[in-house]
């Protein structure tokens, strides 16, 4: 049995991980900052996929020592049958670590490390629309806490009975954007409302974009082309909260954008997340610009909440959930909507890797 060894791309990896890591520790680059930090991005960058190259180089090395034992175990049974075994592991387990490696090795999107801004907006179905809205916002929140996500509301537009006309909320953590960035589009709920007294079920619709934070430097933005307006922060059916006028309303001029906080302590605040979330739609608009698709793309986040731009539909009455993309149906709505939203997040990302990697094969 001829000795295999990790092919020269793997090898090259590994190599530059370890002048990394030796770079990170050299005394002329611990001075300087900007090459410091470029070179520790790159470390954390590569820090997976070398890791399940070392261990594959070492699953390798093993298997050839295993199989160097086997001449001289012809005349023990029970030694040949522990080297086939131990061999039979080892090729499992190669198989598994090449196919890791393979999906490590896929282009990675720039901002599936980012914490994301993400806009919760009731469309068709009146107050009915505004109460899903509001259980997708718990969903979210949920789904943060069981993976160590913090949470920031920025802005909220209640109703009188709780829902949520529109409600904008960050999320911070581990490569947050790279998790939930499928959740954009239509998300579509048939149940019987409580205020329904035949017992008749509705269809309501919510609409959900993901948008990553960006920094200052990414986008500019032209003072001149800022009206920013102050009013009083309000809670649920316009009541007013506090005596100050500290909430913030700032309109993008040349693209029409608007956007509001009031759920920050001063108004300095206010107008600084309110300008983090300008910022990540602006940039949003112009990569859906650059693809040639902006129309699509925004309609597809934000819409009209129109029936027919669904990505997935919440049914109550059969406890079931289906997400229209990737043809997944559940019937395990009460999870998803206590947070388990990794039933539907992992095979949407498996899909998207899976077709990554035909494409990369075509």
């Amino acid at each position: 049995m001829a000795a295999k060894e990790i092919d020269a791309k793997l090898k090259g990896v590994l190599s530059r991980y370890e002048e990394l890591t030796a770079l990170a520790a050299d005394p002329d680059v611990l001075v300087d900052h900007e090459r410091y930090m470029a070179c520790c991005k790159e470390l954390a960058d590569l820090e997976e996929v070398a890791a399940s190259i070392r261990e594959l180089a070492e699953n390798l090395a093993a298997q050839a020592e295993t199989a160097s034992m086997e001449a001289e175990a012809a005349s023990d049974p029970e030694l040949r049958r522990m080297i086939y075994d131990e061999l039979g592991e080892l090729t499992e387990r190669e198989t598994e670590l090449r196919e890791e490696i393979r999906v490590l090795m896929l282009p990675s999107d720039p901002r599936d490390k980012r914490n994301v801004i993400i806009e919760i907006r009731a469309g068709a179905g009146g107050e009915e629309a505004a109460l899903f809205a509001a259980e997708l916002y718990n969903m979210y929140t949920l789904y943060a806490a069981a993976h160590n996500f913090r949470v920031e509301l920025i802005d909220v537009n209640e109703t009188d009975l709780g829902g949520y006309k529109q409600i904008v909320f960050a999320l911070a953590g581990q490569k947050v954007f790279s998790r939930l960035k499928f959740e954009s589009g239509v998300h579509r709920v048939q149940r019987v409302p409580e205020t329904e007294s035949g017992g008749r079920i509705h269809t309501s619709t919510v609409t959900v974009a993901v948008m990553p934070e960006v920094d200052e430097v990414e986008v500019e933005i032209r003072p001149e082309d800022l009206q920013i307006d102050t009013y009083r922060a309000s809670g649920a059916g316009g009541q007013h909260v506090n005596k100050t006028s500290s909430a913030i309303r700032i309109t993008h001029l040349p693209t029409g954008t608007v956007v509001t906080c009031q759920d920050q302590r001063s108004q300095f605040q206010n107008k600084e997340r309110a300008l983090a979330v300008l910022r990540a739609i602006l940039l949003d608009q112009e990569e859906a610009a650059r693809a040639g698709s902006i129309a699509d793309e925004r309609r597809s986040q934000i819409g009209t909440g129109d029936r027919s731009e669904r990505i997935r539909t919440y049914n109550y009455p059969q406890s079931r959930v289906t997400d229209h993309r990737i043809g997944l149906t559940l019937y395990r709505l009460d999870d998803v909507l206590a947070g388990q939203l990794d039933l539907l997040v992992e095979p949407l990302m498996q899909y998207h890797q899976a077709q990554l990697l035909e494409k990369g094969q075509g």
